[in-house]
């Protein structure tokens, strides 16, 4: 074999060494996303999409455009926190985001439903090209700020995010228990193997303020988010208490009326993180 001369576009050779063909796929031609941040878990039910929601919230209280695609297509759950009932619509030119009451612009499948109750029972192939198209057919205008709200687990919805969306990073949500833990690691190393940032770590349900005394009871065990954070390097860490107010204001539409301080050092780490070509 010759000397390599590194330039892989004139070579036929399969080495170790070849340059990998991008997979990333543009946007919307009129669309105009700064910065992208995805929101994952290990397992179902730590509190995601609410993770989610209140972390976009906080976005746009700090005076930023913001967005939200919902691309858990089986389990959408973010217009109905923010009180978002309207339809999508689209035409020749693309596919049109929804405002929440803010301001904010968003998508998901619930909003191209005829009613929030019925159920999309399809395979991860179809999943994950309406993922896709919440990308490649939505204009996103002027959106400094976008969230995508992923599915739990390592599967086809978070594997063609990574590959396929300029992602700066990932906030990855958890609670205290050992088990979820074990789940929590396996989304660091996904996110290691390909290569995309983890910003920070969002411990839900971490503990009970008593409304008597203000004693921080821990109703699920010790929490376990420093020392993942330590382990794995993630610059920044979160704990959401188990709060009676964020359940009514999210079962209300109101999401966005929660104060969400508690967030502020994990948004400090989003911030920082460096915007990728789209």
């Amino acid at each position: 074999m010759s000397e390599c001369t590194h330039d892989c576009s004139s070579c036929s050779s399969n080495c170790s060494s070849r340059k990998q063909e991008s997979l990333l796929k543009a946007p919307h031609k009129q669309s105009s996303i700064k910065k992208i941040i995805g929101v994952v878990s290990g397992k179902g039910g730590v509190g995601k999409s609410l993770t989610t929601s209140l972390l976009a919230a906080f976005a746009k209280k700090q005076g930023l455009s913001v967005g939200i695609m919902d691309a858990d297509i089986t389990g959408p759950s973010i217009p109905k926190m923010f009180g978002v009932t309207e339809r999508m619509t689209g035409d020749e030119n693309g596919i049109n985001t929804v405002l929440s009451p803010s301001g904010m612009q968003m998508v998901s499948m619930n909003l191209l439903l005829d009613s929030e109750t019925m159920p999309v029972i399809w395979r991860g192939m179809v999943i994950s090209g309406t993922v896709m198209q919440f990308w490649t057919d939505v204009i996103w205008k002027d959106v400094d700020l976008l969230f995508i709200d992923m599915p739990p687990g390592t599967g086809d919805v978070p594997l063609t995010v990574f590959q396929s969306i300029p992602i700066s990073g990932i906030v990855i949500v958890t609670t205290p228990q050992d088990l979820v833990k074990m789940v929590v690691e396996k989304a660091v190393n996904m996110a290691n193997m390909m290569n995309i940032p983890v910003l920070g770590l969002v411990e839900n349900m971490s503990y009970l303020a008593c409304p008597d005394c203000g004693k921080q009871i821990e109703v699920f065990g010790h929490s376990k988010a420093k020392a993942i954070a330590e382990e794995y390097g993630i610059p920044a860490i979160a704990k959401m208490p188990l709060d009676p107010a964020i359940s009514t204001l999210a079962d209300a539409g109101r999401i966005e009326d929660y104060d969400g301080e508690a967030l502020r050092e994990v948004f400090a780490s989003i911030e920082k993180a460096k915007a990728r070509a789209i």
